[in-house]
């Protein structure tokens, strides 16, 4: 049946046929908008970009407002705001009035709320640039423009750029609130006395942690460049902090921890360095000693419209990692000597599913 049903789907005649009869009708044009709307998903994405890199939705948070009152302030003539606006109310993120005057929807107001989004949609002008030619970048052997962004990737070495490291670092430390309101969410550390944040930039992760957890011990390991900024984030818990500079692909982790994290680590990087990463925590964590590991994950067997379409392709440009499923993961942690390997789906799994282990 699922073979004569794609032979059905693929007959123009059968579509004609299909588009007559009351109860196919519906299907039909359900399934016809689908399709469009993947043809037009990359339209979409860059009448959000505009939106955001005009600072439309901002300036709209004050009330409702003419193209006109729009126009003169981004340089665009009326007619051709009035366009921008349009199209932003068709994907919902604009509601147009009888008077003409235009508002933001929830999901606008959305766009401005969530942490680090509006500065991650700045940044994927070089997303959108390696995406310009789809094939060329899966056949390989060209530079990408995300490798650029993030070199930090290749080693210590690279990331001795402070602007591009302070660059780096505050995208990281915007988004990670989010990852880290939903690791806490699902994965208690009551327990723990000490947590190093292995590659935790400027310490966004640490900061929440400490809040929620008051008599934690917090330890940070990361890049000298990258550390520069975590003083600051840090200092109101005092002597509960500790920072560590180095590379986690070059120097051996401190020891004295009881719990580790790898909050969106793994998935910058190949399987080769993860392997290595997780033999290095290993050896830092006492026997019982905990590793939490967070970050998007693949569906594997069952493919996700996110993890596996965005985050799948982004780590892809990055040319040094990508994304894993749950089972590619524990798979890893079980060859890096863990037990115990538990799998945790969180509530909002395109920003980040957690897995957690015990060294043996």
């Amino acid at each position: 049946m699922p073979a004569l049903l794609l032979r059905l789907a693929g007959s123009p005649r059968f579509q004609a046929w299909a588009a007559r009869v009351p109860l196919l009708r519906r299907i039909s044009r359900a399934e016809g908008a689908a399709i469009f709307d993947l043809v037009q998903g990359f339209v979409r994405a860059q009448v959000l970009a505009a939106l955001v890199e005009l600072d439309i939705l901002a300036q709209l948070k004050s009330g409702p407002m003419l193209p006109a009152d729009l126009a003169g302030g981004a340089g665009i003539n009326v007619d051709r705001m009035a366009i921008l606006l349009q199209a932003g109310a068709g994907i919902g993120l604009l509601r147009k009035g009888r008077d003409g005057r235009f508002a933001l929807r929830l999901r606008g107001a959305a766009v401005l709320a969530v942490p680090g989004l509006v500065g991650m949609i700045r940044h994927h002008r070089a997303f959108y640039d390696d995406l310009a030619d789809p094939v060329a970048l899966l056949r390989g052997g060209t530079q990408t423009q995300l490798s650029q962004v993030w070199p930090y990737v290749f080693g210590a070495g690279a990331a001795k750029d402070p602007a591009r490291a302070a660059r780096y670092s505050a995208l990281m430390a915007d988004s990670q609130a989010l990852v880290a309101a939903e690791v806490l969410a699902h994965v208690p550390l009551a327990s723990a006395k000490r947590l190093l944040d292995v590659g935790g930039g400027t310490g966004a992760f640490l900061a929440a942690v400490g809040a929620k957890y008051p008599a934690l011990d917090l330890h940070l390991f990361d890049l000298p460049a990258v550390l520069q900024g975590a003083a600051a984030r840090l200092g109101p818990f005092g002597a509960r902090v500790q920072l560590h500079a180095g590379s986690f692909r070059d120097d051996p982790l401190p020891k004295g921890a009881d719990t580790i994290s790898l909050i969106r680590v793994l998935y910058d990087h190949s399987d080769e360095t993860v392997a290595a990463v997780l033999r290095a925590v290993h050896t830092a964590l006492p026997q019982g000693g905990r590793l939490i590991v967070a970050e998007p994950m693949s569906g594997g067997a069952n493919p996700d419209a996110i993890t596996d379409v965005y985050f799948s392709l982004y780590t892809f440009a990055m040319q040094t990692g990508r994304t894993r499923s749950m089972d590619e993961i524990a798979t890893l942690l079980g060859s890096a000597g863990f037990a115990n390997i538990q799998k945790i789906p969180c509530f909002r799994p395109y920003i980040a599913s957690a897995i957690t282990a015990i060294r043996g």
